[in-house]
This record gives C-alpha cells, structure tokens and sequence, in this order.
C-alpha cells in the first residue's frame, strides 16, 4: 500500500504483491508483448496462488524469451523438455505446451487484427470497465463477458483460457478495473485512463 493510503486488501503485507498492486494490477496494457505475458503468466497460475508466479517473473521471462511471441510460437519438442527441467519456473507440461499453442494462436490473431490489442479491447468497447466494488467480496471470478471471450479464445485454438483465467486476465491488464472504491488505484486509474 503506497504512502499508507487506503487500498485493497487482497495484497495482505507481502511486498512482492504490494508493488504489484500499486504500479500494475489494473493499469490498462495495450502492448502485445506485455499482454502475451500475461497471458502465459494466467494460465500458469491455474491451481496456484498469483503470488507464486510473481515469485518466479523473471524466471519466467528468461525462460520464455522475454515472452516473445515470435520465439515462443517456434518451440520444438527440444526446448520444451529443456521448459520442463527449469526449477526456475512451473514445470507443468501441459502449461508449456499451452504456452507454445498460444503463441501461434497470438500470431493468427495479430494476423487478422494487426494487433493483439485490438482484438482483445474491442470486447470492452476500448475502454477499460469501472465496476466500482466496495468490497473484495463482491468481485466476481467470471462475467458474462469473459464467459464470451473465453469462449472466442477457445474457437480461435487458446489454451488455458477458461473464464476464470480471462477474468483473472482481464483484471491485471485493466480491460476491467476490479480495485474497490475506496482504494486509492480506483480513481487514480479513472483518472488516468478514462
């Protein structure tokens, strides 16, 4: 919590959670590389805590090559064992394969969009969503909406995309912004981003 203002309280008093919840979680993104990160990062925190991937970021990041779609869509058979021997990141075969799949996924899409970006903001109209919660309980872990783009993923060869890691998605690149009112992000972001 930046300078003790008031501030959601899910980020508890771990540092690692603290800054990234005062500099990231929410902040509108519209770059494709830090959106394919993202994207990665969700589906391996399937069945884990968000904290445990924060922890190995950067291990993350040298393993996949700076999240590289280009470089990540070319992973062999090879390169996906040499995944699988990094204690530095989740070793879950599926979740490097789906990593893999996505990033040729990620390419069709920029493909027919010209960017990822406008594919994924034009399902909030460009402009992120204020839901305005006043507590931490009454933030959803699905909507409508990403039921829809969970669903447009799939269609489109997305792995690891189910509704509650596109929300989860959603959230952390600020497609919706999910801190509570009272939270000193909540306005600073209406403030910044419309």
């Amino acid at each position: 919590m930046e300078n003790n203002k008031p501030a959601c309280s899910w980020p508890k008093k771990d540092p690692l959670l603290i800054k990234y919840h005062d500099k990231e979680w929410g902040s509108p993104l519209h770059d494709d590389k830090k959106l394919f990160e993202f994207l990665v990062l969700e589906g391996f925190q399937a069945g884990l805590s968000w904290l445990t991937i924060l922890r190995k970021r950067e291990n993350f990041r040298k393993a996949f090559d700076g999240f590289d779609f280009n470089k990540v869509a070319t992973y062999d058979r090879q390169k996906i064992n040499s995944l699988l021997e990094d204690s530095g990141i989740i070793r879950n075969k599926l979740k490097i394969e789906g990593a893999v799949t996505n990033a040729k996924a990620f390419i069709e899409v920029i493909k027919e969009f010209r960017t990822f970006d406008t594919y994924i903001w034009n399902f909030t109209g460009n402009k992120p969503i204020h839901n305005g919660f006043e507590s931490i309980k009454e933030i959803p872990a699905r909507t409508e909406l990403s039921d829809l783009i969970s669903k447009d993923l799939k269609k489109r060869g997305f792995k690891f995309v189910g509704s509650t890691i596109v929300y989860a998605h959603m959230q952390a690149t600020g497609m919706v912004n999910d801190h509570i009112k009272s939270c000193f992000r909540y306005k600073e972001i209406i403030e910044k981003y419309g």
